[in-house]
């Protein structure tokens, strides 16, 4: 292929999986107040059970994952968001970000027994244990980087958005599960977060969101999250900001990222019309003490609507 965003966007356009969502799993009934949410980078998600017994632990109803893997050599070609949901007995929802044209980093090559991946899905899911209302796939915006120049991950695809109506039993609100983009600026994700609260406040006015995920807050400008503008920008259209204690970050060595040169705080909620309290840091570690993730999970409880 022409390394152009327009050949890019003509065989996107022409690909169903990026251009749809995939539901599995079953739930039932309304979430009551209080009730706590989990978002989690899995870092491909080479342990899905175990992940989903991470979850489990910390009584979430509701939980955002990114980098789940589908038909990826690296995880054995599992659906791995799949897994996770059957685990924890939640209905998913699944958005394909990127179709992965290789097998991964070198250390990610490590854990192939395939030379080939079956599906080379990566993306993003959301996963309840209430029916998912009104599911949607938002493509953020962006420049095509991974297709332009992956290096030794070239991706077809560009970051995205998970979400859907959850019923609560004093009402719906919107929950999102995104990934912004880490190889580039502050004002590159404060723009992706900016026309994704755009386009939600199109789909659902009036209704309270709530956002979470792996924000890339600090990623090439330094470490420095506060000098992120999307917090900023998004304060300015009425969301909070949840991720744990301030001065905790939340990323760790792990078997694929082994020798990372920094620790961040990546990892948040954005909450508009939703009175939330505590927000934690849960480790990635698990009991043997293995790093299921670069990534621990954060969470928050949901005591209301403003």
């Amino acid at each position: 292929m022409e390394r152009s965003v327009a050949a890019h966007d003509a065989v996107m356009a022409g690909l169903e999986a990026m251009n749809t969502i995939e539901l599995g799993g079953s739930a039932s009934g309304a979430l009551a107040f209080p009730f706590t949410v989990a978002a989690w980078n899995l870092e491909r998600c080479l342990f899905p059970e175990e992940s989903a017994d991470q979850v489990r632990a910390t009584g979430a109803s509701l939980v955002l994952l990114s980098e789940m893997d589908n038909g990826m050599a690296r995880t054995g070609q599992r659906h791995t968001t799949a897994e996770v949901a059957a685990g924890l007995a939640m209905q998913f929802a699944y958005g394909v970000e990127f179709v992965e044209l290789g097998l991964g980093s070198d250390t990610e090559r490590e854990f192939c027994r395939d030379d080939f991946n079956e599906k080379g899905f990566h993306g993003n899911a959301l996963l309840a244990s209430t029916p998912l209302r009104r599911p949607f796939l938002l493509r953020l915006w962006g420049e095509r980087l991974w297709f332009m120049d992956g290096g030794d991950q070239p991706r077809l695809g560009e970051r995205c958005a998970v979400g859907a109506v959850i019923g609560t039993e004093a009402g719906p609100f919107v929950a999102v599960s995104t990934h912004l983009e880490s190889a580039t600026t502050a004002a590159y994700r404060e723009r992706q977060v900016g026309a994704l609260i755009d386009a939600l406040d199109v789909a659902f006015p009036g209704l309270p969101i709530l956002i979470g995920g792996d924000l890339n807050t600090g990623n090439h400008v330094g470490g420095d999250f506060e000098a992120e503008g999307l917090f900023a920008a998004s304060a300015a259209r009425g969301f909070t900001r949840h991720g744990g204690p301030i001065d905790r970050m939340t990323t760790r060595p792990s078997l694929i990222t082994r020798w990372p040169k920094r620790a961040m705080k990546l990892d948040w909620f954005l909450a508009r019309g939703l009175r939330i309290g505590e927000s934690r840091i849960i480790s990635s570690l698990d009991a043997s003490g293995r790093p299921l993730s670069d990534h621990d999970l954060v969470t928050c409880v949901v005591e209301g609507f403003e």
